[in-house]
């Protein structure tokens, strides 16, 4: 008899051989400079948009935190595991995306899984953009609902498969990132909205990379199409923009108290840890009373799509099948025809002092070079990158 486990090695060899295989970097620090395996490289490939994970006054409700409350929630929130400062979060959630009310998870992946899990079953319908994160991807396949994808952002696919599907089933869900992670472009919210309204569908958006980055006071994408107060559920981070970890849900008083009773995410997990529940609220309170810091990284953002369009004829003809994807968001990403070659560029960028996020299949459809931008990145170092791309050697 051979060994059950001997097809591991055999999967982890067909990853190599498909460039797919991945390995974690210890990054050594934060912000727009860090340091890896000895090597100083400018930072474009961070989440923490307006620089706000290595703030001190973060690290310091942290650390009044720890020293109030100690490392652990030590329960779940329904049990041991409450504190005020979990309220509080709450409330400046809630505050922030004028919503009624919000409920704080332990991530962001938590908090989409045992939403979409609460809201629906075997008897309802999941319309999601076929783009979608993989934890609204996996959210819906646990809820145990009919899962239909739609083309990515196309409201006239979706137009079609609610016409054609949503009167065979109980209750229907829209999801959609409301910034697509890998794309970097925006979800058509007000018309998605318009479609729900019509056919009787909840909608549920997640705001992971918007919270803290879109809208006049930092609300995200729902804002920003001036959506605020409609009638859906929204989901977000704290891992991103504010610096911290942990998820939250925002939306009416009803879907709260509904959540804190049937979302198993939620009820069966350690409560956030009073350290990063501190760190957050703080970070709300920088993003409402410093707006300048988001007017900088839209600044930066359209910088770099500038001059990345201006030095893409370079670096196409470079590498056959390089394409700037369309963004509206400090994402921003270059198309790359395959694997082996998107690896051979970020090797070349990480010799030339830049670390940039290499990403293939099965993450994402076509391989591609992830740029994040950040508040505090300057024009020198953005166009530092662009040079970096336009010496890529084929």
């Amino acid at each position: 008899m051979g060994n059950p486990y001997d097809w591991i090695a055999r999967s982890l060899d067909t990853l190599h051989k498909a460039h797919w295989h991945r390995a974690v970097q210890a990054i050594d620090n934060t912000g727009p400079v860090i340091t890896l395996a000895g090597q100083q490289l400018l930072n474009f490939a961070s989440n923490d948009y307006l620089g706000l994970a290595g703030d001190p006054r973060l690290a310091a409700a942290a650390i009044a935190a720890v020293k109030t409350y100690g490392t652990s929630s030590t329960g779940s929130r329904l049990l041991s595991g409450h504190r005020p400062l979990h309220q509080t979060l709450e409330h400046a959630i809630a505050q922030l995306k004028q919503t009624e009310d919000a409920l704080v998870f332990s991530s962001g992946y938590l908090a989409n899984l045992g939403t979409i899990a609460a809201l629906v079953g075997s008897k309802d319908l999941i319309l999601s953009d076929q783009y979608n994160h993989s934890s609204l991807r996996n959210g819906a396949t646990l809820s145990g609902a009919t899962i239909t994808e739609y083309r990515h952002c196309d409201m006239a696919d979706l137009k079609q498969k609610l016409a054609t599907q949503r009167d065979r089933y109980r209750r229907c869900l829209l999801l959609t990132d409301s910034v697509f992670s890998m794309d970097g472009d925006l979800c058509p919210l007000p018309t998605l909205l318009a479609l729900a309204e019509q056919y009787e569908c909840m909608v549920l958006v997640d705001e992971a990379h918007a919270t803290g980055v879109l809208g006049k006071t930092g609300a995200g994408c729902v804002e920003h199409w001036h959506c605020t107060g409609r009638s859906l559920v929204q989901i977000g981070t704290l891992s991103k923009a504010l610096g911290s970890l942990g998820g939250y849900v925002a939306g009416s008083a009803a879907l709260i108290d509904y959540l804190r009773n049937r979302a198993a995410t939620w009820i069966y997990t350690t409560g956030l840890s009073p350290a990063d529940a501190a760190a957050a609220l703080t970070a709300i309170a920088i993003v409402q009373a410093e707006p300048e810091r988001r007017q900088r990284l839209q600044k930066n953002s359209d910088y770099l799509r500038q001059q990345l369009a201006d030095g893409l004829g370079h670096i196409a003809a470079q590498h056959i099948g390089v394409k700037q994807l369309p963004s509206c968001s400090p994402i921003v990403c270059l198309q790359v025809q395959d694997a082996a070659t998107v690896l051979h560029i970020g090797k070349q960028l990480k010799q030339a002092g830049i670390f940039a996020a290499v990403v293939r299949p099965p993450t994402v459809p076509t391989s591609r070079l992830r740029f994040t931008v950040m508040a505090n990145h300057t024009s020198k170092q953005i166009e530092t990158l662009i040079t970096a791309l336009t010496q890529i050697e084929g």
